[in-house]
């Protein structure tokens, strides 16, 4: 008979751990946030560009999808729970983005607005776990990388 075991081998100390999950919450909140309010924009965009931008949009709900999955995921790794009830992120998080058909390049005003947030609540992640847990740190600088790139494919059609 196998035994399986319902605890982790190692516990994380509690000092990382709520540490990680101080940090880490509100970019799962934002991504989370940033993944809905995407897609609302995707169904919305309009324009002469729409096709470029309606394709960029769903690389970056994927992209924040997998961001607040990689976080949320650490934080319970490490043994605490995540809310991101739709209700949660609702109250802790704001858009840009409006609910109706929007001309592409205020839609992606918009969009890189919310990102912007996202963008400085990852910094300070990276910032502050610098002291207690340079996991989870790699795991905030990889959401950055990609948050950046998809910033700037999005900021490119604005550009001049």
């Amino acid at each position: 008979m196998t035994k399986t075991n319902t605890t982790p081998a190692t516990a994380a100390d509690p000092t990382v751990a709520a540490a990680s999950a101080q940090f880490l919450t509100p970019l799962v909140l934002g991504l989370q946030a940033l993944a809905v309010n995407g897609k609302q924009a995707h169904w919305n965009v309009r324009g002469a560009n729409f096709i470029a931008i309606h394709e960029l949009l769903d690389s970056l709900v994927a992209n924040a999808q997998a961001g607040a999955d990689q976080a949320a995921e650490r934080i319970v790794a490490l043994g605490l729970p995540v809310d991101a009830r739709v209700s949660t992120v609702a109250a802790k998080t704001s858009t840009s983005v409006p609910a109706g058909f929007t001309q592409w390049e205020a839609l992606i005003r918009d969009v890189i607005a919310d990102m912007d947030i996202v963008i400085a609540d990852t910094q300070a992640a990276i910032d502050g776990l610098d002291e207690f847990d340079l996991t989870s740190q790699d795991v905030a600088i990889g959401i950055k990388e990609t948050l950046e790139k998809d910033r700037w494919f999005l900021f490119a059609h604005l550009a001049e």
